[in-house]
């Protein structure tokens, strides 16, 4: 009874350990597609699809919609925008259904989808198609968030929006979204693992807005729709 007893702890923490892997490289397969996803780069595939200059040789040299803005093309802009929130959107939303199979991911869904969130901000904003050059990571991080809980990516948006209209300063109403995004998916998720994913995705735009931060401070920063070279 013993030897019984015995193998059958042995063969049920095999099976546990075994589980621990395939977990583990489902988790590093799935931050590597989120990143890939989010290399793909809106600005430059609008700017070109639409024969406007390259992002990355005017203005903040930043290949985003509000860089693109600068050119005077609005709809550009708005595709740059919409594209970029969609890829955030998708990648939170679908790939870790896509990459997990379904005996994983309900103990392990609120962990994937922060993962897969920080996967396609860093793939934005350093991406491998573009010598890791990328951009600021915020219209990216708002439709990731809209998929990780739509009341979370609704607060988010709307400070964004709020700071924007009042100030013409985007961004000042990214750094205040940011700031205020951790705290948002606590209230309403009250999960810590996924308030620490959007923690550093929180820390990763301010670090990318480091130079604005600076520039708001001199009293130097663009203000929204203005055309620069």
């Amino acid at each position: 009874m013993s030897l019984a007893r015995d193998s059958k702890i042995y063969i049920n923490n095999t099976i546990l350990e075994a589980k621990a892997v395939v977990s583990e490289i489902y988790m590093f397969g799935l931050v590597v597609g989120s990143y890939i996803a989010g290399s793909v780069s809106f600005a430059v595939i609008v700017s070109k699809v639409m024969s406007l200059p390259s992002p990355y040789s005017y203005g903040s040299e930043n290949p985003g919609a509000t860089n693109v803005l600068r050119t005077g093309n609005k709809l550009a802009a708005f595709f740059t925008l919409l594209g970029d929130m969609a890829k955030g959107f998708l990648a939170v939303k679908f790939l870790p259904l896509c990459i997990f199979p379904s005996t994983l991911l309900p103990t392990n869904e609120p962990m994937a989808t922060g993962l897969a969130l920080m996967g396609v901000l860093l793939g934005h904003v350093f991406p491998i198609f573009h010598r890791f050059k990328g951009g600021k990571g915020v219209a990216t991080a708002a439709g990731g968030l809209l998929a990780l809980n739509v009341l979370v990516g609704c607060a988010a948006v709307s400070i964004w929006l709020a700071i924007s209209i009042v100030f013409r300063y985007s961004s000042l109403a990214a750094i205040c979204a940011a700031l205020a995004s951790p705290f948002i998916v606590f209230w309403f998720t009250q999960q810590l693992a996924l308030t620490y994913p959007v923690s550093v995705v929180s820390a990763i735009l301010l670090f990318r807005h480091k130079g604005n931060i600076a520039n708001l401070l001199k009293g130097t920063e663009s203000k929204i729709g203005k055309k620069g070279i």
